[in-house]
């Protein structure tokens, strides 16, 4: 076959490829288009429907929406009262009149969140407060539902942590000031699973308490919890040891009646306890979300309670039919954790990532995402109400618009780079904003 000829095939064939795909190598370098690229993918992301996979709806005199407290601590640049953001997600939000946030001005804010409540009585007002930002449903992560949430718009994950603190915790209370805050609020949790599964004291057994867990999961499920959250790494190290039941047995049985077990024995129990509850979460379809990033608070470790603790967990082949989905995605250890998502069953949220990096820095962790596993990530905002100011709606707004913005900026880019086309960018857009998440809970979410 003469050469020229071959040379010709080849061209055509190149040409053919570059005509199906739009690109035939991908650069390192974005091209002139990008700034156009990226306003004409944040036009129609802005427009996308979106599920919120993780958020903490409520008002700020609400106990319950939380299993636990924040104590004391440094917050970051982005999380302080003082982001001119706010400003902006008021003014969005409520018509904000005002350019800073002093005590006069922020009155006015109080008060016209109060008239609104009033006009939208009810469930109406959060219900307000999604359509503004185009969320179709949220995950509301709290200790119990509020009656002024709308079951049709937040979805309930109920908190599992305390199932694993039934014993004397005096010794936990005293290791720092932060679990002299947390653990007491785990007692009350388990205490308030116990009134409703009507357990008047511990049983002596460990098997007739694995029963009551059982049931407090199955009934949680019946309620409407999609979802059970763990929060362990707040109070104890993330690094799960795998005990036998009768070890777990002898300890329970020591213990269940009085006595304070050791730190070592206290751990051995809940090392078991943690690996049942996500076994029973296979059991019942009810898909595990743990907090995996940094976490509130002067004494949270790193160390003991970073993602990659948990891989053992991850791919242990016996939860295989388990569905995990992992809070925060790791940050700020983000950029292994995707590779934890290869596991068929493990699955990233990007809540709080966005909330507390600004989107020139988000946007780079979530391209990393959407170039190692775009269909295993799903968005979050981690809203919460975090004074009577500054509430969960601001944190929506500002979750909602940062994760949109990056989310443009980083397809852009890709798309720019010659990574992917523009109709199979805006695909990732709508997988990682709502499909993706939707698809773990059928019937349960839309």
């Amino acid at each position: 076959m003469p050469v020229a000829f071959v040379r010709i095939v080849l061209q055509l064939a190149a040409i053919a490829l570059i005509t199906v795909y739009g690109f035939a190598q991908a650069g390192p370098y974005p091209g002139g288009d990008l700034h156009q690229m990226y306003s004409r993918l944040l036009t129609a992301i802005q427009n996308m429907p979106i599920f919120d996979h993780h958020a903490h709806p409520g008002f700020a005199d609400d106990p319950d929406v939380d299993a636990m407290a924040a104590p004391p601590g440094s917050a970051a640049l982005r999380e302080r009262d003082n982001n001119p953001e706010l400003i902006s997600a008021a003014k969005a939000l409520f018509a904000y009149p005002y350019a800073d946030l002093s005590p006069e001005h922020a009155h006015w804010l109080v008060e016209k969140k109060a008239a609104l409540k009033k006009q939208y009585s009810g469930p109406a007002y959060f219900d307000m407060i999604l359509d503004q930002l185009k969320v179709e449903q949220s995950v509301a992560n709290r200790a119990m539902m509020a009656d002024y949430l709308d079951p049709r718009r937040f979805v309930w994950v109920f908190f599992a942590d305390s199932l694993m603190w039934p014993l004397d915790n005096s010794q936990m209370r005293a290791r720092n000031p932060d679990e002299e805050v947390y653990i007491p609020l785990q007692e009350k949790m388990l205490h308030r699973w116990m009134q409703q599964e009507g357990v008047a004291k511990l049983p002596a057994d460990l098997g007739d308490y694995l029963s009551f867990v059982n049931r407090t999961l199955e009934d949680n499920q019946k309620k409407g919890g999609i979802a059970m959250k763990f929060e362990v790494a707040y109070f104890r190290s993330t690094k799960f040891s795998d005990p036998a039941r009768e070890q777990a047995q002898a300890i329970y049985q020591k213990y269940a009646s009085g006595g304070v077990p050791s730190a070592e024995e206290y751990k051995l129990f809940q090392d078991f306890i943690f690996r049942y509850l996500i076994q029973q979460g296979g059991r019942l379809h009810l898909p595990v979300h743990i907090h995996s990033a940094v976490g509130i608070g002067d004494y949270f470790s790193l160390t003991e309670s970073g993602i990659m603790n948990l891989e053992n967990i991850l791919r242990d082949p016996r939860y295989s039919t388990t569905t995990f989905v992992m809070i925060h995605g790791g940050y700020p250890y983000e950029r292994e954790a995707i590779w934890l998502a290869a596991r068929k069953n493990v699955y990233l949220d990007s809540s709080y990532q966005e909330l507390v990096m600004y989107p020139s820095q988000f946007k780079n962790s979530l391209k990393q995402w959407l170039e190692t596993f775009p269909d295993k990530i799903t968005f979050g905002t981690d809203a919460f109400p975090y004074n009577e100011v500054l509430g969960a709606e601001e944190s929506y707004w500002l979750g909602v618009q940062s994760a949109r913005e990056s989310l443009a900026a980083a397809l852009a880019e890709m798309v720019s780079q010659g990574e992917v086309s523009e109709p199979k960018a805006l695909d990732m857009a709508r997988a990682y904003l709502h499909d993706t998440a939707v698809s773990l809970y059928p019937g349960k979410v839309h």
